[in-house]
């Protein structure tokens, strides 16, 4: 993925810098070295100070990375990363600030930090910060988000024939991640998941060799990453003729996604959009069926923020992309969850992926 728009958000991290009273920031976590200069490669961090930027990487990505990043000077690391990062900081000779972030470093690689940066460096938690500005998309994101949503979208109409009795759930789930690559999608946004039967009561199967039967419920939970951005579509779908009882759980779950759709705008706490589903699910007496959260941020990663979860106070913003996936899990019954991604806009939710929400029986 090239990023067009490395230096402006490279120069709004800088403008975090006060907050944090810090003097640099230190990427480590590869999709946000790849949010803030485009650089792809799986090894990688960003040393981003208030005059210079230098990303850090390996002989493995020396061509790649010239061709990919334009705003931050490369460092080839003949002695690993955090040689490279320390060879970086070594130029200052007082005491310097550097923010990182803890939850993508671990314990062993902080302490490598702390002795090869000498004691003029001091390490400040980030408080998230890269993760904040990833939350709200730009217009150039938003046009690759509609293509993957639009992808991922045309994948399950296409898969739609395929899904019939004496199919393997791992079969099917293979022809949809042929599917996304056929369409230009880079792979999935995750391991596809088919759930067939009984099965489709656990909320994240992975699909296995058991064939699909008549009279089943199947849920599709699939994604597609293009050009660096993430899809994530559900829907689920019954073998033949479903019964009255069927219908109607699927019905109360489509009015949970409804009802937390029509609660997101600009302004809206995340927590309030899971409570709106809720309320609708337990109308139906369905509530305690509904066993994870409402939806959660999709980006270059396909969980982001924010996260549309119980007591969320994540204030939503325009430009947001999230995705809106009640479910209910019965044992012995199975499972039923519509997800759908979309963006907040300053009249509320507009759709991205377009596959039809109507019930279908198969």
């Amino acid at each position: 993925m090239q990023v067009n728009s490395g230096r402006s958000r490279i120069d709004r991290l800088r403008l975090c810098f006060s907050k944090l009273q810090v003097d640099a920031f230190l990427a480590t976590h590869l999709p946000n070295v790849q949010f803030l200069c485009g650089f792809s490669g799986s090894a990688g961090a960003l040393l981003v100070e208030t005059a210079r930027c230098t990303l850090i990487t390996d002989s493995r990505y020396a061509f790649q990375a010239r061709e990919e990043v334009s705003d931050a000077n490369v460092h080839i690391a003949m002695h690993g990363l955090l040689h490279g990062v320390a060879e970086a900081l070594g130029r200052h000779r007082k005491r310097f600030q550097v923010a990182y972030s803890p939850s993508h470093v671990t314990v062993a690689q902080q302490a490598t930090l702390q002795a090869l940066g000498g004691p003029q460096v001091r390490w400040v938690g980030d408080g998230d910060a890269v993760e904040r500005l990833r939350a709200v998309k730009d217009p150039g994101e938003l046009v690759l988000m509609r293509e993957a949503a639009k992808l991922i979208s045309e994948v399950f109409a296409g898969v739609l024939p395929e899904i019939k009795p004496g199919v393997a759930e791992l079969t099917l789930a293979g022809e949809i991640e042929y599917a996304i690559k056929q369409k230009g999608g880079s792979g999935t946004s995750f391991e596809t998941i088919v759930a067939s039967g009984a099965r489709s009561a656990w909320a994240h199967a992975r699909p296995t060799c058991k064939p699909l039967r008549k009279n089943e419920l199947v849920v599709l939970d699939q994604g597609a990453i293009l050009r660096g951005y993430c899809s994530d579509l559900t829907r689920t779908v019954f073998l033949g003729r479903a019964p009255a009882s069927v219908r109607r759980l699927y019905n109360a779950v489509l009015e949970a996604q409804g009802a937390a759709r029509g609660a997101i705008r600009p302004g809206v706490k995340a927590g309030e959009v899971d409570a709106a589903a809720r309320r609708a699910l337990k109308r139906h007496g369905l509530a305690r069926y509904f066993t994870h959260s409402t939806g959660h941020g999709l980006g270059i990663e396909v969980h982001e923020m924010p996260r549309l979860a119980r007591g969320e106070k994540t204030v939503l913003e325009e430009g947001m992309v999230v995705t809106i996936e009640p479910g209910i899990y019965i044992q012995g019954l199975g499972g039923i969850r519509i997800e759908d991604d979309v963006v907040v806009t300053s009249k509320g939710a507009m759709d991205l992926t377009s596959a039809t929400r109507e019930f279908l029986e198969l």
